[in-house]
C-alpha cells in the first residue's frame, strides 16, 4: 500500500509541506488506518514555526489528532480490520516497567504520530493496534458528528480529560481553566462534566463568550484585570456558591508564559496546579509558594489509552460538545491552514480531511 502524505522536508529556511508518496512498513501488531480527519494542534505549530524538535528525522508528516477506519492489519491485529477508530496521540508500549506500574505517560518506548512516527496529515497511517479506541459511528451520528469531527478528541479533549481525572476534580471542586482556546475550551466542558464549578480565564472576549454556554459559570478577562483583582473575584465567586476558599484546581491551558504566571499566582492553600499547555518560553516563579501553600503541581503529557473510552463517552452522551468548536478543511490546503491557524485567523479547531475519504 502506498501512503500519500504532506511531509515536512526541512526546518531552515522554512519550507511548505510537500505531498509525497511512500511505502509503509506494516509489522506484527500494526494496523493501517485510512484517515477520516486530523486536527491541527498547537504542538504541530510548535514544530513547524517555533523550533520544537521532533524525535523522528525529517521528512516527516506531522499530525497526532487522528480518526479513521482500519483497512489492513498485521499479524495479530486482524480483528481491528473494518473498525472505525480514534488513534491515541501517544501510544505506550504496554510492556516496560513504567507501563506495568501504571505510568504509561512516561514510557520510554512511546510513539507519538507526527513526532516519533509518520503522522496523520496523510491518506493513511500505520500505528500499533494497541490502544486504539473503537468508535460507534451510529452514536456519533446521533450527536450530529462525523468521524472526522472527533479526530480532535485524540488530544484536545483527552489531554485535559486526563488532567481533570488526575487532579481528582469532583462535585464541589472549584476548577479554574486558564486559556480557553482549543484545549482549554474542552477542559472547561470536561471539568463541568466531572461536577466542578468552572471559572474560565482568557484574554480574548470571543473565547470567553464561546465557553459561557458550555460549562463556564464565571468568565474573567485577564487583559482587563490584574492578578489581585482576579483572585478576589474568584474568591467571591467561591463564597457566593458555597465553595471552599482553599484547594482550588487550576488548569493552565494557555501555553503562554503570561498564562503560566497567572495560573501560578492563583494558587491557594492546598491547590492543585495542572500544567496542560506547552510553551518554549521560560517563566520566573517563587517555587517556595508550593511549599507554603502545601500545594502540588502536575505535568500532563497526553492521556493513557485506557482512559480514551471514558473520555469518548462524554462526547457520545452529549456531555461534551465537539461540533461547535471544529471546522473542516481539505488536507490539500494544509499550508494555507497552518498559516491561518498560526496567525489566529481560524477561531475553531481546524480538521484536515484527505480527498477521497468518506468523513
Amino acid at each position: 500500500m502506498t501512503i500519500s502524505a504532506y511531509r515536512w522536508l526541512m526546518t531552515a529556511p522554512k519550507t511548505p509541506m510537500i505531498r509525497e508518496a511512500f511505502e509503509p512498513s506494516v509489522g506484527a501488531g500494526d494496523v493501517v488506518v485510512e484517515i477520516a480527519g486530523c486536527g491541527v494542534c498547537h504542538t504541530d505549530l510548535g514544530y513547524f514555526y517555533d523550533g520544537v524538535r521532533t524525535n523522528h528525522a525529517l521528512p516527516l508528516a506531522l499530525g497526532h489528532e487522528i480518526s479513521g477506519r482500519v483497512v489492513a492489519a498485521g499479524l495479530g491485529a486482524e480483528p481491528w480490520t473494518g473498525k472505525s477508530v480514534l488513534i491515541p496521540a501517544v501510544v505506550s508500549c504496554g510492556e516496560c516497567d513504567t507501563c506495568k506500574r501504571g505510568r504509561p505517560e512516561i514510557c520510554s518506548k512511546q510513539q507519538m504520530p507526527g513526532n516519533d512516527i509518520q503522522g496523520g496529515f496523510a491518506s493513511h497511517i500505520v500505528v500499533p493496534a494497541r490502544g486504539l479506541c473503537p468508535v460507534d459511528e451510529a452514536r456519533l451520528g446521533a450527536q450530529g458528528l462525523t468521524l472526522a469531527d472527533i479526530s480532535v478528541v485524540a488530544d484536545a479533549l483527552t489531554t485535559p480529560y486526563s488532567a481533570v481525572f488526575r487532579a481528582g476534580v469532583k462535585p464541589g471542586t472549584l476548577a479554574i481553566v486558564n486559556g480557553v482556546g482549543g484545549v482549554g475550551g474542552y477542559c472547561v466542558q470536561v471539568a463541568n462534566a466531572f461536577g466542578a464549578k468552572v471559572v474560565a480565564i482568557d484574554v480574548d472576549p470571543a473565547k470567553l463568550e464561546a465557553v459561557t454556554g458550555y460549562g463556564a459559570a464565571l468568565t474573567l478577562n485577564a487583559r482587563e484585570m490584574d492578578l489581585k483583582s482576579m483572585k478576589a473575584a474568584i474568591g467571591k465567586f467561591a463564597k457566593d456558591n458555597g465553595l471552599s476558599s482553599m484547594e482550588w484546581t487550576i488548569l493552565e491551558c494557555s501555553g503562554t508564559a503570561a498564562g503560566q504566571l497567572t495560573a501560578y499566582g492563583l494558587m491557594v492553600r492546598g491547590a492543585t496546579l495542572c500544567v496542560v499547555g506547552f510553551t518554549m518560553d521560560k517563566v520566573e516563579v517563587r517555587l517556595s509558594n508550593l511549599m507554603a501553600f502545601d500545594a502540588r503541581a502536575l505535568g500532563n503529557w497526553g492521556c493513557p489509552p485506557e482512559r480514551y473510552p471514558d473520555a469518548m463517552d462524554l462526547v457520545l452522551t452529549g456531555k461534551v460538545k465537539v461540533k461547535p468548536f471544529v471546522e473542516s478543511h481539505p488536507l490539500d490546503d494544509i499550508n494555507r491552514v497552518f498559516e491561518a491557524v498560526h496567525h489566529r485567523e481560524i477561531r475553531r479547531r481546524a480538521v484536515l480531511v484527505p480527498a477521497g475519504t468518506s468523513r
